[in-house]
């Protein structure tokens, strides 16, 4: 078997009036996969750590320094020529201008648009699709608010750009939960970079043409193979239920409760420190839940979050 080479990789985002885009750059000649584009980065070196790596990459190749870069997912690759494991970066602030010192060209591109150029390196393919989920994302209560005060609550929310949410409210009667989400999927279709899913009824997120499937952790081990829809996310307490997110390729998970939580306040919560342990190596973009306010989101990035998802606070 082929050695493990370890590689820091950044994701360098920056803010436009078009949204946020992301940085690409085109390998050297003399380098393996020459001409493709990667985000850059490369290996670790001895007694480095991956954030220390990435630090002296950047400043190396495109001469910039790092001020805030949160760790993201971890990837295992398998090229002819070596096996690689990428622990990937989002890169949102740094000083200098970038010049690439090492790569043959660079190339801005906006978040949710295929790469104008070719070819891009065959690891990045499942980052850039993880890439463009949102940092919140939003878990309906209309069980609790009633549904007008939740579906006003909703328009707000999406004219604020909050744009990915999961259908809950399961205690509602069926009649009521199919109007309610009918309802929910109308106001979605007016912003058109919404994404909404429907919590684990897979016969409800059809009817409705939601884009998605959220699984119970429950559900998660049930199935053999991953559900049909464009978006499948899934709730997750333990490492077995990450493990079995992964292999079963979901898109992102929540991992709760982390904080104390009002819905569920018997529950014992992990603690920041267990969720950074939690989702260090993780493949997949994971979303801290339980007891979590919008404040909180810098906190949970730079443990390795993808972002927060609340059922209170948004």
């Amino acid at each position: 078997m082929s050695r493990l080479v370890e590689v820091s990789a950044g994701i360098l985002l920056r803010k436009t009036a078009n949204g946020y885009e992301y940085l690409l750059a085109q390998r050297p000649p003399d380098k393996v996969y020459a001409g493709y584009w990667e985000f850059p980065g490369g290996k670790l070196e001895a007694g480095e750590s991956f954030h220390d790596a990435l630090v002296r990459e950047l400043q190396e190749e495109l001469g910039i320094d790092i001020k805030q870069a949160a760790p993201w997912l971890c990837r295992e690759f398998t090229y002819p020529h070596a096996r690689v494991r990428l622990k990937f970066f989002r890169v949102t602030s740094w000083q200098g201008e970038i010049h690439p010192h090492e790569h043959t060209g660079a190339i801005w591109t906006r978040l949710g648009d295929t790469p104008a150029v070719t070819p891009v390196l065959p690891a990045n393919g499942p980052i850039l699709r993880a890439l463009v989920l949102p940092e919140t994302y939003a878990i309906t209560n209309a069980e609790d608010n009633g549904i007008e005060v939740e579906l006003e609550r909703i328009a707000g929310a999406l004219r604020r750009g909050i744009h990915l949410f999961q259908i809950r409210d399961k205690a509602l009667p069926d009649t009521e939960r199919l109007r309610f989400a009918q309802r929910v999927m109308t106001l979605a279709a007016e912003f058109p970079d919404t994404c909404v899913l429907v919590n684990d009824d897979e016969q409800l997120a059809r009817a409705i043409g939601a884009d998605g499937l959220h699984l119970s952790s429950g559900s998660l081990h049930a199935l053999e193979r991953r559900p049909d829809f464009e978006r499948v996310a899934a709730s997750c307490h333990t490492a077995a239920d990450l493990e079995r997110a992964a292999n079963l390729d979901i898109d992102f998970v929540v991992l709760s409760p982390v904080l104390p939580t009002a819905s569920h306040p018997e529950a014992v919560n992990m603690g920041w420190e267990a969720f950074r342990k939690f989702v260090e190596h993780l493949t997949i973009p994971v979303y801290a839940l339980g007891g979590m306010q919008a404040e909180m989101m810098a906190t949970a990035q730079a443990l390795g979050a993808h972002g927060i998802a609340l059922m209170r606070g948004w």
